[in-house]
């Protein structure tokens, strides 16, 4: 219970994934509902009935969803601690065994092998953290991490939803200018979301905050081409 305990301290996971997870989703379906109804030419207090709607319904869906997802990955790897911790005590050569493997991927040899896995074999935590990390590829999951997934994708997503909508309730005497401000502003928020995550992890800043606009706006757009053929249709 004490070696449970400690796994549980080590670092979370990162949230910078469930952010843009949560904004760009939110951000770019609602931009699709509502490119679609201007373009079917639908009533303006339609348009902002099916955007209100779907802020509500999926910023409560997407945050159910990183709950119920987060907490699954936390019961598997708390699963495989106490699987790993068994089979340190009945079958300690196999496990042993497990870290020669580990260590020969490292470079080492011979000598070198045996050494490190005395060394390893005296601290039970670190062979632990070791087999959960290199033979089972797990990262920790916190007792938190499920509600603050849920939260940060709920959050993200109910802001995602309100960059595009928010145009409809000022420029309502006008669908087109307002399904165009919120093209504008949703290339705006794609682009510095794309822009934060480049900072954030590495790589270009430019190209990432570019590729995210494009693939955000691609998307909402794809709302827009299916509100053209229900008019051409006349469905």
């Amino acid at each position: 219970m004490a070696k449970r305990a400690q796994m549980e301290q080590h670092p979370k996971p990162t949230l910078l994934s469930d952010f843009i997870l949560g904004s760009q989703d939110g951000l770019v379906n609602v931009l699709g509902i509502l490119l679609g109804l201007v373009a079917a030419h639908a009533a303006v207090q339609y348009i902002i009935i099916a955007g209100v709607a779907a802020l509500a319904a999926e910023s409560l869906a997407m945050a159910a969803v990183a709950y119920t997802s987060t907490m699954s990955r936390r019961k598997l790897f708390l699963s495989e601690i106490a699987r790993e911790e068994r089979e340190m005590r009945e079958v300690p050569e196999m496990e042993r065994e497990e870290v020669r493997v580990i260590l020969r991927s490292w470079g080492y040899e011979g000598a070198e092998v045996e050494e490190m896995l005395t060394r390893i074999e005296r601290k039970p935590k670190a062979w632990l953290d070791l087999m959960m990390a290199f033979e089972l590829h797990l990262a920790p999951v916190s007792a938190e991490a499920p509600r603050q997934s849920a939260g940060v994708v709920g959050s993200a997503t109910l802001i995602g939803h309100l960059v595009p909508l928010v145009p409809f309730f000022f420029l309502a005497y006008d669908t087109g200018l307002a399904a165009t401000v919120s093209v504008v502003i949703s290339g705006i928020a794609l682009f510095l979301i794309g822009w934060y995550e480049a900072k954030v992890t590495s790589g270009s800043l430019v190209e990432s905050a570019t590729r995210m606009t494009i693939i955000g706006l691609g998307s909402g757009f794809a709302g827009f081409g299916i509100g053209i053929a229900l008019q051409f249709l006349h469905l």
